[in-house]
């Protein structure tokens, strides 16, 4: 283009800013040592922060640093969405192409949102988590690149940035942890007035440690003398700096200009105001040159030179010979690593923008969009369609803004840039009336709406309403958190659709206020859910009819479970399935399948979530695929498979990781935190309830790992540590949503962390609350741990004289509680078991055969913590029937003990050893005298029978099924595994089949399953 130019304002000397300096070389030097940096720098328009960068960036290359910049494009009012991340990552993608393309592998299309050069973008519906699934792989895609690189992300001009560059730079702040990377944004804090999007942000970041705010100060008098000699090539007299250093006040660019002007005899700019002074510089051009700059002041922040040749309309070489004087006048620079150009400075760019009259900006625009209409290719894709509706709507031409604005809004909502969406279709809105009905009509849904139904009309051929852009706005706002103005924009729909008889549009509307309404926690949004069931009765099958009942049957099982639920969740299925909705299909049968495992069809429930789960991943989709590997893990939890919860966990946090789906993953922490302490593997659990607090963006996941952790700290003997944890726990679900989900587990706390202070009244009226409000069907899994803490606490109490009033009523209560409840998992029949023992325990009418069905339900099941603790209650009844049983009590009383201490439960493991020190019964076994016997059954001590019964452990046969085999009562069989698992030294009959593999006891073949029986 243009040949070496002469930009004589800018001084070569750096001058100050050396504390500033040294902070961004302290982060890089963190960085490099494998800490990420975060830092802000701010300062008035003018006073340096992009000399300071480009500073900081050259130093940082020199050792070797790999410097991306992107700086925020502004059109007019308008920016670009991810306009700086797609230049740095542009950038990056030129320095490293090969690490860029291995840390993008797998997921090209959804980061393909921010860098096109990737591939194409994956349609498909929009979800809330599509943004932060977007934010989540940018984030790992910057850590794998500065794994083995030192980079710095430089992003300029944050406050012209876009809603969805802010939201994602604060995910980057405060969620990247490792990788050699410094991401720095500049900003003028003088434009960050009170209203400003941006400052919300600023403040937010303020609270986070990691992140490091700098404020660029005006220079001194020193600083600027040093700064006027840098640009005249020499020492300025004294009272030239006073001067200058007066007028400017120390601000960098004002004293280039004012140290220019005075250098070129214009006097002027040290008496008029600055602004008039960049003007006159301005005007100081050649005509030709004058008009250039009016024309690249109203096309951006920059201009390509062959879109500004189309709309100059000057010869090519007037065109060139304007740009010359223009650039050597230090006016326009060329853009770097663009074929464009841009002012040196914004502040010249704003005054030559504010000097131009109203008719000249609009004629301007005209000529912009129509130089872009005939010839797309004169900007980058990803730019054009932003830019052509910016240009269209400051002309001023409602006719070509209209279309305009909707294609920009459609490619913000594929790049997931949800606020900027809905900013353009409220713009488009705005247009609505002012368009000509002829270019309205000319307009489909099928080009401009996708998240609204057709509703029985084709898209394609219908015309576009005002009511799709009403639809398009609603989801929108509710995809970028803007959830008061989509209520807003849903209540102006309805207020519409009460005009005209359309039930299906109408339901949809109230669906998407039903979601409105839970996110705002503004109540639970039945009510909502209940007036589009009413809308949709009795019509034809369709995929808003499939949705309604799909949304009102996952709202029911998680609060009131039934057989309506289920009748609705088949049909949900059933019209998802005739209309193609295969998304809704698939969320449907999910909530079909649990409620069928709920229901006592638990193979063919399961086997609906296995399949769905399995299709999903298949096709990628990648929403049901976060919530098949939450829902299905945490059923198979529910019916006590705790291991096979733990493995499809595991697969989850693969998958919900490499995916991005953030949301999903707290979730699937939080269930993994819960099976694993089932399984008695608690220090697993406890980092997992952590990941779930850190991981979720919503209060949920987050309650569900303070769930975790209070359980884990009362079984630990933390009583206080678990009542904060259960308080925190409460107010994360808050009270305007009840779920049996949230609140059961919540009260089964509640009563066990009383009963634990000696607070029986407080537990007692905790389940009075809970058995007046009732147990909604299918919610049993939690039910009988509630039970279970309640029956526990009154049996404790039960030599107090004060828990004697009203014992009866509330253990008649519990009792009839407990009638009413299912057992269809084996889980389940063994809290039965141990809620019926404990409220004999509570009446004084115990028994060691009671306790020994409790540890006969339980021996089977993996849950070691559950177990030790039946054992425990079982070997203190053994003891009150004399001597015969000591040496049974014995075994037991030492295996809870010493599974108590693998698990760190002090509380059993303290009730176990005061119970043997009473009982002058030994806690750890005997040492056998005498050489160790060549047999390792042998030198276990088992007996002939007990290598019997281990055989067929080891077999994986049950109880029964040993005693059928071996012509013994099952309660006998159940004391030689108590015994067995005593002489193991394991709490369990996975871990005794383990070492008697280990020792090969038995060959192969006896350890074939026989027939089932």
């Amino acid at each position: 283009m243009l040949g070496a130019v002469e930009t004589r304002s800018v001084s070569p000397v750096f001058v100050g800013r050396a504390e500033e300096l040294g902070t961004l070389h302290d982060a890089l030097v963190r960085a490099r040592e494998g800490e990420p940096q975060a830092l802000l720098i701010g300062g008035e328009a003018g006073v340096g922060k992009t000399r300071l960068v480009e500073e900081f960036a050259a130093a940082a290359r020199s050792r070797g640093a790999v410097v991306a910049l992107g700086g925020c494009v502004e059109i007019g009012a308008d920016g670009l969405p991810f306009a700086p991340f797609s230049t740095a990552l542009r950038a990056l993608r030129r320095e490293l192409p090969g690490e860029l393309a291995a840390a993008a592998a797998g997921q090209e299309e959804e980061l393909a949102r921010l860098l096109p050069e990737l591939g194409e973008s994956r349609a498909g519906r929009h979800d809330e988590d599509a943004m932060a699934r977007l934010f989540e792989l940018t984030a790992r895609l910057l850590e794998r690149v500065a794994a083995e690189h030192t980079v710095v992300l430089a992003l300029e001009d944050l406050h012209w940035a876009d809603a969805s560059t802010r939201h994602l730079l604060s995910y980057l702040f405060r969620t990247l942890r490792t990788g050699r990377l410094v991401v720095l944004a500049t900003y003028r804090s003088d434009d960050i007035h009170r209203r400003h999007p941006l400052r919300p942000l600023l403040a937010e970041l303020d609270r986070l440690r990691t992140v490091r705010r700098l404020e660029l100060a005006r220079f001194n008098r020193d600083e600027v003398g040093r700064q006027i000699a840098g640009i005249l090539a020499q020492e300025p007299e004294p009272d030239q700096v006073d001067a200058i250093f007066e007028r400017s006040d120390g601000n960098a660019f004002f004293v280039e200009e004012l140290a220019v002007a005075a250098h070129e005899g214009c006097r002027t700019g040290l008496t008029d105001s600055l602004r008039d002074l960049l003007l006159v510089r301005v005007e100081g051009l050649p005509e030709a040159a004058q008009q250039v700059a009016r024309i690249v002041a109203e096309g951006g922040s920059t201009v390509e030179y062959r879109l500004l040749s189309a709309v100059a309309r000057l010869a090519e070489d007037d065109l060139i010979e304007a740009l010359r004087a223009a650039v050597n006048a230090g006016i326009l620079a060329p853009a770097p690593g663009d074929d464009g150009y841009r002012f040196r400075h914004s502040l010249v760019r704003e005054a030559v923008s504010d000097d131009l009259l109203p008719g000249e900006r609009s004629r301007l625009n005209r000529r912009y969009a129509e130089a872009l209409e005939t010839d797309p290719a004169l900007v980058p894709a990803d730019q054009r369609a932003a830019r052509l509706a910016s240009y269209w709507y400051h002309a001023h031409d409602a006719a070509k803004a209209l279309p305009a604005v909707l294609e920009a809004s459609v490619q913000a909502r594929r790049r997931h840039a949800y606020a900027e969406q809905l900013r353009l279709l409220e713009r488009a809105m705005d247009l609505w009336d002012a368009a000509p009905e002829a270019v309205r009509e000319t307009l489909r849904p099928v080009d401009y709406a996708e998240v609204y139904p057709p509703c029985g009309c084709d898209p394609a051929t219908t015309a576009l309403r005002y009511l799709d852009l009403l639809a398009e706005a609603a989801v929108a706002g509710r995809l970028c958190g803007e959830r008061e103005r989509a209520l807003k924009i849903t209540k102006r729909a309805l207020r519409l659709l009460e005009e005209e008889k359309d039930p299906l549009r109408t339901a949809w509307f109230w669906i998407q206020r039903s979601r409105l309404v839970q996110r705002l926690a503004r109540g639970d949004g039945w009510q909502e859910i209940a007036t589009a069931q009413d809308l949709v009765r009795g019509l034809p099958p369709s995929e808003v009819h499939a949705e309604v009942l799909a949304t009102a049957a996952h709202w029911s099982m998680l609060r009131e479970p039934g057989p309506d639920t289920l009748t609705a969740a088949e049909r949900a299925v059933e019209y998802a399935r005739m209309v193609g909705a295969d998304e809704i299909e698939a969320n449907a049968r999910l909530t079909l399948g649990g409620l069928m495992v709920e229901a006592g069809q638990i193979e063919a429930g399961l086997a609906h979530m296995y399949e769905v789960r399995d299709d999903v991943v298949a096709r990628g989709l990648a929403v049901v695929v976060g919530r098949s590997h939450v829902n299905l893990p945490s059923t198979l939890e529910g019916i006590g498979r705790s291991e096979e919860s733990v493995n499809i966990l595991r697969e989850g946090l693969r998958l919900t990781g490499r995916m991005g789906l953030t949301e999903s993953e707290g979730w699937v922490w939080g269930n993994l935190a819960e099976s694993l302490i089932s399984l008695g593997r608690w220090d697993e659990a406890a980092e997992a309830a952590v990941s779930a607090q850190r991981m979720g963006r919503t209060a949920a996941p987050y309650g569900s790992g303070a769930h975790s952790l209070a359980f884990l700290a009362l079984a630990r003997g933390e009583v206080a540590e678990a009542a904060r944890h259960l308080a925190e726990a409460r107010a994360a679900y808050g009270p305007h949503d009840p779920m049996p989900q949230n609140d059961l587990p919540s009260s089964s706390l509640a009563i066990a962390v009383a009963a634990a202070e000696g607070r029986l009244a407080d537990a007692r009226a905790e389940l009075a609350r809970t058995l007046e409000s009732g147990f909604p069907l299918g919610t049993q899994r939690y039910a009988w741990p509630l039970l279970l803490a309640a029956a526990t606490a009154e049996a404790e109490a039960r030599a107090l004289p004060a828990a004697r009033d009203g014992r009866e009523q509330v253990l008649d209560g519990m009792l009839a509680a407990v009638k009413r409840l299912t057992t269809h998992a084996p889980v389940w029949y063994a809290h039965e078991q141990w809620v019926r023992a404990e409220l004999h325990r509570a009446a004084d009418r115990s028994t060691p055969d009671t306790w020994s069905e409790v540890v006969t339900a339980f021996e089977p099941l993996g849950r070691p913590y559950d177990l030790a603790r039946v054992r425990y209650r079982l070997a203190a009844s053994l003891l009150t029937c004399g001597d015969d049983e000591r040496e049974r009590a014995a075994e037991l009383l030492r295996l809870a003990h010493a599974a108590a201490r693998h698990l760190g439960a002090r509380p059993l493991a303290d009730a176990a050893t005061a119970l043997g020190r009473r009982a002058r019964l030994p806690l750890a076994p005997a040492a056998a005298p005498g050489p160790a016997p060549a047999d390792p059954a042998e030198a276990l001590g088992l007996t002939s029978r007990e290598r019997d019964v281990l055989r067929l452990v080891a077999a994986g046969h049950t109880n029964r099924r040993i005693a059928q085999e071996l012509f013994i009562s099952p309660k006998t069989a159940s004391v030689h595994v108590s015994n067995i698992l005593g002489k193991l030294g394991v709490s369990g009959r996975g871990e005794a089949a383990a070492v008697a593999h280990r020792l090969g006891l038995f060959p192969a073949e006896m350890l074939m399953p026989g027939p089932a029986g």
